[in-house]
């Protein structure tokens, strides 16, 4: 159901030793949970409150875990915001992937991450007030977050090209111009009012990518 809030149980290896502070990554399962529980906390107290009014013991209150299993992970509030962002990017990387991967062709594919992104963010609306945030408490996320976002729209773009389905000559500006439409669609759709659908939002961006704005 678009809107609803899923969140991963747990995090792989890979991902909890990205996420926790240097030398801190959790070497079980257990840990591993444990470790989620902080990040998903983490979102509700900065989505809910704002970084600057957020506080480790509102996030460990939230998470149901001690103030020590805070700091077993993380050296900070900054540690865990800065964590969070990318946690947060990689959700929506792994949220919208499949059905991009499942797409018949370049413009289908669009269509389906748009509508999917749409999706997750009425899931998980702090997702923009901490994004945004990323941009004064730690700028070097802020940029990551959407430079690793824009290079993986250029690069199934240029799959596309490769494959005779969209223009053979896309380039970087066509991946960051998806990536702020998406973004500002989102906001309207996701967050602000769900008047329309994410399949009628999808719609309307896949005709346009086709079709362009011209007269006919």
């Amino acid at each position: 159901m678009a809107g609803e809030r899923v969140l991963p149980a747990t995090l792989s290896r890979e991902d909890a030793a990205s996420a926790a502070s240097e030398g801190k990554a959790p070497r079980t399962e257990r840990g591993r949970k444990t470790l989620r529980s902080i990040l998903d906390a983490a979102a509700i107290e900065f989505g809910e409150k704002g970084f600057h009014e957020a506080s480790v013991s509102g996030i460990t209150r939230r998470a149901g875990v001690a103030l020590g299993s805070f700091y077993t992970y993380f050296d900070s509030k900054d540690a865990v915001f800065r964590a969070l962002v990318r946690d947060m990017s990689d959700q929506v990387r792994d949220h919208v992937a499949p059905a991009i991967r499942a797409a018949p062709d370049q413009i289908a594919a669009e269509r389906a991450g748009l509508r999917e992104f749409i999706a997750f963010v009425r899931g998980h609306k702090e997702i923009y007030r901490i994004i945004d945030e990323a941009e004064f408490v730690d700028p070097e996320s802020f940029h990551l977050h959407y430079a690793t976002t824009a290079e993986r729209i250029a690069a199934r773009l240029k799959a596309g090209a490769a494959r005779g389905e969209i223009r053979p000559d896309i380039s970087e500006v066509h991946a960051w111009a998806i990536m702020g439409m998406n973004v500002f669609l989102g906001l309207r759709y996701g967050v602000w009012d769900a008047d329309l659908g994410p399949d009628d939002v999808a719609d309307s961006i896949a005709e346009m990518l086709a079709r362009g704005i011209g007269a006919a």
